[in-house]
């Protein structure tokens, strides 16, 4: 197997189809999470239900992050990423013409399936595309976009639902996906011959790895289920999960690699990775409705609000990329972790005392500090992967982080909700929601506190520098 990087001719489009990509994935994220406030109030529906348009899109990511990196090993990635591309974009489609939130939800699902390729599939095929010494700031490059993709998700998002009601941020997407298509099509040809292990996909462990992440979601959001009430759910999460071990201990292909997880620098990377996507999914679920509720934005100033942080990420992503490969992935990883954590305690700070100034600068603060993290953690996870099973690791490494996204959107919210001691969040007063706001953050500064710890234990592990590489 050939896994020479690809010449400079062709690394360029392969570079911008996997830049696109991502920049999608993270736009489909977002810019639902600016018309939660506009979808509760015109469906007539509660936070907790309302919520399930951002949960079944992360929902599915998780469910088929380690599926797709298995399967872009086997079959070659870039075939797997052009499959993926077209579903997003079939699927975008059928979220702007969503009669209902139940086919909203529907359609929001089969858009996290393609996002999860596209998700997954680009941290591996950097690897197969990008010098060593210049993976860092390729790495730097897909946060970069990844961050475009969320800021524009708000900003666009919450000016066309200002002009055009909802539907208008999906259809915006479609051009885009037309383009990453095409992009990746042209690149088919030098892509290096896939991997073909033999090994039965796991699929008792995919189905019960469904059944308890969505078990668990329902448990966050008792609203979706009044009947069954959080208590049963988690009880049945938890059996769920239980399961999971059981099933996966036993299987000569589990869904997750049990010999890479007991590597402290992948086992902590990820567990960082999931902490880190907490945090910063419920600056996007918890940030909307204070901004609403708290400050009496409208939907245009509160995406022009939500894309300050993704802005400033996406002016320092490539050079972050660059100053990782200089200083060693572990020292800047604990820098990042401890640039975030001030963040968090700046937006418990803050707000209350300068109202929307302050929250503007505690993410200012916050962002950088998580773009940084993205290029050296992801740096240092991918660099000790084995060339067969980039994909795989790289699946994983999207599953951490998707967990992240999902306890972001449904625990976070779930404690901002309990916060407000309202049930109908967008009904409480003023200064229940600053509460909430506050004390969701004060969480989230604490999650922070602990994954800069991990990253100081696994510090030995992954501070080695990448000799840099002159550019051109």
């Amino acid at each position: 197997m050939n896994l020479t990087p690809h010449a400079p001719r062709s690394r360029s489009g392969l570079v911008g189809a996997l830049a696109l990509a991502t920049l999608l994935a993270s736009l489909g994220t977002s810019v639902a999470n600016v018309a939660l406030p506009t979808l509760a109030h015109e469906l007539g529906a509660p936070f907790g239900r309302v919520q399930w348009v951002v949960l079944a899109y992360l929902l599915a990511m998780t469910v088929t992050a380690v599926a797709v990196g298995r399967l872009g090993d086997a079959l070659g990635r870039q075939r797997v990423l052009l499959g993926g591309l077209g579903l997003f974009a079939a699927a975008t489609l059928a979220c702007a013409l969503a009669p209902s939130l139940a086919a909203l939800v529907a359609a929001r699902s089969l858009q996290g399936v393609g996002a999860a390729v596209m998700i997954a599939l680009p941290l591996a095929l950097v690897r197969d595309v990008v010098p060593e010494a210049r993976t860092g700031a390729a790495m730097g490059l897909l946060g970069t976009t990844s961050a475009v993709g969320t800021a524009l998700g708000p900003a666009g998002g919450g000016l066309l639902i200002a002009a055009s009601g909802w539907q208008a941020g999906f259809v915006a997407m479609l051009p885009l996906a037309g383009v990453a298509l095409v992009l990746t099509w042209r690149g088919l040809g030098d892509e290096p011959a896939p991997v073909r292990s033999g090994a039965r996909f796991d699929v008792a462990g995919a189905l019960v790895l469904t059944a308890a992440l969505v078990t668990g979601a329902l448990a966050m959001t008792p609203d979706a289920v009044p009947q069954v009430g959080a208590g049963p759910l988690l009880v049945g999460a938890a059996v769920l999960v239980a399961l999971l071990v059981a099933i996966e201990r036993r299987t000569a292909a589990p869904l997750l690699p049990w010999g890479l997880l007991r590597s402290r620098a992948v086992g902590g990377g990820l567990l960082m990775n999931l902490l880190v996507a907490t945090v910063m999914m419920s600056t996007l679920v918890v940030g909307p409705f204070y901004l609403a509720g708290g400050l009496g934005l409208d939907e245009a100033a509160i995406g022009l609000t939500l894309a300050v942080g993704p802005v400033v990420s996406a002016l320092t992503g490539v050079v972050a990329g660059r100053v990782v490969d200089r200083a060693g992935a572990g020292a800047m990883t604990t820098v990042a972790l401890s640039t975030m954590t001030a963040g968090a305690v700046l937006l418990v700070v803050l707000p209350p005392a300068w109202g929307l100034p302050g929250y503007v600068l505690a993410l200012v603060v916050l962002t950088p500090g998580y773009q940084l993290f993205l290029a050296a953690n992801n740096t240092a996870v991918m660099t000790t992967a084995d060339a067969r099973r980039r994909g795989t690791v790289s699946g994983v490494l999207s599953l951490s982080r998707n967990l992240g996204l999902i306890a972001g959107a449904s625990a976070m919210g779930a404690v901002f909700a309990a916060a407000t001691g309202s049930v109908e969040v967008q009904g409480a007063t003023v200064a229940s929601i600053s509460a909430g706001m506050q004390t969701t953050f004060l969480v989230a500064a604490a999650l922070l506190a602990v994954a800069t710890v991990v990253s100081l234990a696994v510090r030995k592990r992954a501070d080695r520098p990448v000799s840099p590489a002159r550019v051109s």
